[in-house]
């Protein structure tokens, strides 16, 4: 058989197993289930699903998802899931039975959720994309995805739908913890990274996975950032902002794309044909295959109701270039149909099938389906992965404010550990993450105790509140905890963690109690939109209750999107943003407070002082305005924002030459030296404005980083090409151009704060 001879091009053996195919086999190839329906794990073994059998011995099935997937939307749970061995061996089974039992010994293609780590049981659970996208180091973030590809092939997952690419507009969105943050460029050089990382050198190694982009497109710019909602947005933005990091992946060799649920100025992006046939497969030259998100393919019919029934939806799904349904609802139920009756060209389905089939040879499915146990239980969750996941965590963690009070000290005095999240582990983890056994999840109050490992007594814990209920019950413990302290340390923020069946907190002592009448704390996440930036909850009386006894105050946020509290940092002594920092986040958070670490993470969204301000991301226009009647449009804190514990001043801005031709290039230099009395990390940023052009632009874009370490008085030339590209922008016929002109180059902390010189542009 020509196509189980490993020896011959791909193109040949896809097109010759796609010639001895049905077309039950071919639409069979086109559907995704939900794998953890697929099989029960009772006592240590696994049995396979008498329906799933009955489907791969009557056509097959293309692809399962979720299949190691365990969280409160599956089931799943840590008493019924499959451990990393199980898991590898649940894989086994069923690429062992399709294998067997199917006509032509199609393998299974398994995806599985790895957007901040493999979403399975006993998996390393790294921090979210916005606490990644705020180290602003790709080299450490591209590690990650190194390390999540290898937990996941050992347990026989070979696509993930990860990274997500959607550029931030409106914070109030649920997702946004899922994004690297509000800028294209960042997001691009992410975008790249996440590829490379997961993908490796060979995409049929044991240790690499599918990349898919997701969400092909805008998905980060609906409607009140309500999740889902219609997008407004030109075509020139589109190509612009949203598309550009999906163009960087593409380039990068990603395997897979995932449309949007929204629809952009009237058309779904998973019916879309100028998208997914005209852009991506026609000027892009993406050969790779396209796959809906859940049920997107239903919402053609109920929702978008651009199609009348699910027939129709599945035929204007797959006719605008979609090669896979991750449910398989409407292509399971309607493809061969519509085949049949002359409503759908066989050739369509060939041409879906055939990318299908082209990702599984190039991923070696046919060669080596099958996962491997034993380094399935050796690689995942291990030690080396722990220590990568805190190292990432402190170098993404954002230092807001400082009045002096940080770093601590652990000479003497006590410290009062208060709030929501100063002990819940879930809360600090994010959406997308499977349940945990409690000792995998280090806190903020562990993290702290471990400091004062020695003298337990010197550190006092209360929880203060919930995080969305109004309960003021626990306020006077919290108080009366923190009375006798030196320094208050407030971990507050918000949730995205789904009802785990964890139970519940005494609010006067902090212990754990089971009650079936569960609070969630959940106010952030997939679905879970806001109308308002500002903490849920009781949460900032708290903090007025704390501050009248007069003691230094720290916030620590743990959370998924911006938090909107200008009367908190007013009068905080000092403020870290830390997003949702991961299972090893409470060590990290630590190593930050007591100095152990220098904080050098940098702001990737704009914090608005208030909702109203939105949008508010530091790519507006010129001529957006200046001001408010309450205050002006300036964010609380900027893009590109972070304090340190030194100090970095930048001097001798200078681009050579200064005067370039269009396709030129100039070099920019800047010196930065660390002038403080401490070793640290500074992320040196650069902007581009063109002051004068055919079609309005943005004040400022960000067209290059590098993050440094300094040793205290020591001194570097940081040194950024600019060419081309950094100065073209879609112009008045859609297509890339550079116009001739003074461009203002600015360099420094962030976006507010840099040196600044012109580079002149002259004709070609």
């Amino acid at each position: 058989m020509i196509y189980k001879d490993r020896t011959k091009p791909i193109k040949e053996r896809t097109a010759h197993l796609l010639g001895l195919m049905t077309l039950e086999e071919k639409v069979g190839q086109l559907i995704q289930l939900f794998g953890w329906q697929t099989y029960e794990y009772t006592e240590g073994r696994v049995e396979l699903d008498e329906s799933f059998k009955r489907q791969v011995r009557e056509g097959g099935i293309g692809s399962l998802y979720g299949t190691l997937r365990a969280d409160p939307w599956t089931g799943v749970t840590l008493e019924t899931g499959l451990s990393p061995r199980a898991g590898a061996e649940a894989v086994n089974a069923i690429q062992s039975y399709v294998l067997e039992h199917s006509r032509l010994g199609i393998p299974m293609l398994i995806g599985e959720e790895c957007s901040h780590g493999h979403m399975a049981i006993g998996a390393t659970v790294f921090p979210v994309p916005l606490l990644l996208g705020s180290t602003w180091n790709v080299d450490i973030y591209r590690e990650m995805c190194r390390a999540t590809a290898l937990e996941t092939r050992a347990q026989g997952g070979a696509v993930t739908y990860s990274p997500v690419l959607d550029v931030v507009r409106d914070p109030r969105w649920g997702r946004t913890e899922e994004c690297f943050g509000e800028d294209p460029y960042l997001i691009g050089e992410f975008a790249a990274a996440s590829v490379e990382g997961l993908q490796g050198d060979a995409l049929d190694s044991e240790s690499s996975v599918g990349a898919t982009l997701k969400h092909f497109v805008a998905y980060g710019s609906s409607e009140g950032g309500r999740n889902a909602g219609p997008v407004h947005m030109g075509k020139r933005e589109l190509l612009e902002v949203d598309m550009y990091p999906f163009r960087k992946a593409v380039a990068a060799g990603a395997v897979s794309i995932m449309p949007a649920y929204n629809e952009i100025d009237g058309v779904p992006c998973t019916s879309n044909t100028e998208l997914l046939r005209d852009v991506l497969r026609g000027e892009w030259g993406f050969d790779g295959m396209i796959i809906t998100d859940c049920g997107a393919i239903d919402m053609l019919a109920s929702g978008h109701d651009t199609a009348a029934d699910g027939e129709e939806a599945a035929v204007q799904a797959i006719r605008a270039g979609i090669d896979m349904e991750m449910s398989g609802e409407m292509f399971g139920r309607h493809l061969l149909q519509a085949v049949t009756s002359g409503r759908l060209e066989e050739s369509l389905l060939d041409e879906a099938a055939a990318r299908v089939l082209d990702l599984k040879f190039r991923l070696g499915l046919f060669e080596q389906p099958f996962a491997d146990p034993d380094r399935a239980e050796r690689v995942i969750g291990s030690p080396e992965h722990a220590g990568l996941a805190r190292t990432i965590a402190a170098e993404g963690i954002v230092l807001l404010k400082n009045n002096g009070v940080l770093p601590l000290s652990r000479r003497g005095g006590t410290v009062a550990v208060i709030g929501p999240n100063a002990d819940a582990g879930y809360n600090q983890l994010g959406d997308y993450t499977s349940p945990q056994p409690p000792s995998k999840v280090a806190t903020v109050l562990d993290g702290i105790r471990h400091k004062f490992s020695a003298e337990p007594e010197r550190v006092r814990y209360a929880p203060g509140c919930r995080i969305k209920d109004h309960s003021t019950e626990g306020f006077d413990f919290a108080v009366e905890s923190a009375a006798g302290a030196d320094t208050i340390i407030l971990a507050l923020g918000g949730s995205s963690a789904r009802d785990f069946g964890e139970g519940s907190i005494d609010l006067r002592t902090g212990a754990s109690k089971v009650t079936h009448n569960v609070l969630s704390d959940m106010d952030c996440g997939e679905g879970i939109d806001r109308m308002s930036l500002q903490l849920s909850g009781v949460q900032r009386e708290l903090v007025k209750r704390l501050k009248s006894l007069g003691k230094p105050i720290v916030v620590v946020y743990i959370n998924g999107r911006p938090i909107a509290e200008p009367w908190i940092d007013e009068q905080a002594d000092a403020i870290l943003e830390a997003w949702y920092p991961g299972q090893e986040g409470g060590h990290a958070i630590a190593d930050i407070l007591f100095g152990d670490v220098n904080p050098s993470g940098r702001l990737t969204v704009s914090v608005p002082k208030d909702a109203g301000q939105l949008p508010v991301h530091y790519l507006g226009k010129r001529s957006r305005g200046k001001r408010y009647l309450e205050a002006d449009s300036q964010p609380q804190y900027p893009f590109g924002f972070g304090l340190s514990y030194t100090e970095f001043n930048y001097t001798n801005l200078r681009a050579e030459p200064a005067v370039i031709h269009a396709d030129g290039t100039a070099e920019v230099t800047v010196e930065v030296e660390n002038t403080g009395r401490c070793s640290g990390a500074e992320v040196v940023q650069l902007y581009i404005s063109d002051l004068v052009s055919k079609v309005t632009r943005p004040a400022k874009q960000l067209k290059g980083f590098r993050k440094i370490r300094l040793e205290p008085g020591e001194k570097q030339v940081v040194a950024f090409t600019v060419n081309a590209e950094h100065l073209s922008y879609i112009g008045p016929a859609y297509t890339p151009v550079v116009e001739p002109g003074i461009f203002r180059i600015g360099v420094g902390r962030n976006v507010n704060d840099t040196l600044n010189i012109e580079l002149a542009v002259l004709e070609e």
